[in-house]
């Protein structure tokens, strides 16, 4: 299965210490077992780092990836009524679903695509299906593939878990449209859908494109990237959680532009927003810094997932890198407390939100490297 989403996988899996996420792309045929493909579990392991965060007593047994039935199996029995799954589990747990369930509250067991849920899920069983014809895991990647339809909002995004929105942040929008356009260009893992189900993804999938393109946001009469939500009436920025704030955003806008170029035959729409957001890339950049992290004492240690503390040090010699957000005037760097208090320097972040968030990251030069190459096969220079 061929994914252009690279840039999120990779600065997540910095993140999946535990969890082990491998650098890459999301195909779930790029690990060889002798004679067998392996699905890769890497788009799955955002889920794994959160149940990781919230469980670190961890004394269970767990599949390795190349039990891909019984992780497959973990996924049906995760899987709502509805078609979607609820989001961070240890998806490889050797675990029973049913009791893990029954620890979490209704809101918990609601399904949704947040911390690239859902879309994850279908993407492997199709891989796993496709390995082994078995009609279980058809009839589980097809029940999801209908939620992302059923749920998908009349302005072509699909909302996250904090606010209703059309919400870019955990390649929620993007994710699922990144799914539909694989299928629609020919995914091997699923050449076994019927036309009158591609048919519904084509419509849902042209909905998704217009809204992309719809809310990259112009300034100065200059279109530039996008925020991570948008107002779903309005499409102006809106913010999630007190600390995501509307900006632009370096992340998020990174997996959209490398989406993007994914499209075979794009439209001249499709290759203008990709040049204005590479060229905002270019001039967002941040020299002369560089993130550290630097020990603590153990009473300051907020989650043993990070047991040190992010500072920003001067360095005229580090690359350049980026920062989460920025003003969607001017394009200045900001960052905000947990009580929604914006703040301009990593320092004045709670210590807490300093290495649990990514406020600053390289993740567009994973687009810059996919704009070289795709510049050379659109025959520009």
């Amino acid at each position: 299965m061929y994914s252009a989403m690279k840039s999120s996988l990779i600065s997540t899996a910095l993140l999946l210490l535990v969890a082990g996420c491998a650098p890459g792309n999301r195909s779930a045929k790029s690990i060889e077992d002798g004679a067998a493909t392996v699905p890769s579990t890497a788009a799955l392991q955002d889920g794994i780092h959160h149940w990781n965060l919230v469980n670190p007593n961890r004394n269970y047994p767990r599949y390795d990836d190349s039990q891909y039935e019984q992780i497959a199996d973990n996924l049906i029995a995760y899987q709502n009524e509805d078609g979607g799954w609820l989001k961070n589990m240890d998806w490889a747990g050797q675990l029973n679903a049913d009791s893990v369930k029954a620890t979490l509250d209704d809101t918990h067991r609601q399904s949704t695509l947040d911390n690239r849920n859902t879309f994850s899920q279908i993407e492997y069983l199709g891989d796993v299906y496709t390995l082994t014809g078995k009609s279980k895991y058809r009839a589980a990647c097809e029940k999801g593939l209908r939620y992302l339809l059923t749920t998908q909002k009349s302005n072509g995004g699909w909302r996250g878990w904090d606010v209703d929105a059309i919400t870019f942040n955990d390649d929620v929008t993007t994710g699922a449209l990144e799914l539909f356009r694989n299928i629609l260009q020919g995914d091997s893992s699923f050449l076994w859908m019927d036309e009158e189900l591609k048919q519904q993804i084509k419509q849902a999938y042209d909905k998704g494109l217009a809204v992309v393109l719809k809310t990259q946001w112009v300034q100065d009469g200059v279109k530039t990237v996008w925020a991570q939500q948008y107002d779903n009436e309005t499409f102006q920025p809106v913010k999630a959680r007190t600390f995501e704030l509307p900006g632009l955003t370096a992340w998020e806008s990174t997996a959209i532009v490398i989406f993007l170029m994914g499209i075979e035959n794009p439209s001249a729409e499709v290759v203008e927003a990709i040049d204005c957001a590479m060229a905002w890339f270019e001039k967002a950049k941040i020299r002369g810094i560089k993130v550290a992290r630097v020990e603590v004492k153990p009473e300051e240690i907020y989650n043993a997932e990070y047991p040190y503390d992010n500072v920003v040090v001067e360095d005229a010699s580090a690359p350049a890198i980026w920062a989460r957000y920025y003003e969607l005037t001017d394009n200045r760097p900001f960052m905000a407390k947990r009580s929604g208090e914006k703040v301009w320097r990593l320092a004045d972040v709670n210590p807490e939100r300093r290495t649990g968030y990514d406020w600053y990251g390289y993740w567009p030069e994973e687009a810059f490297q996919a704009y070289a190459e795709w510049k050379q096969r659109m025959g520009r220079k």
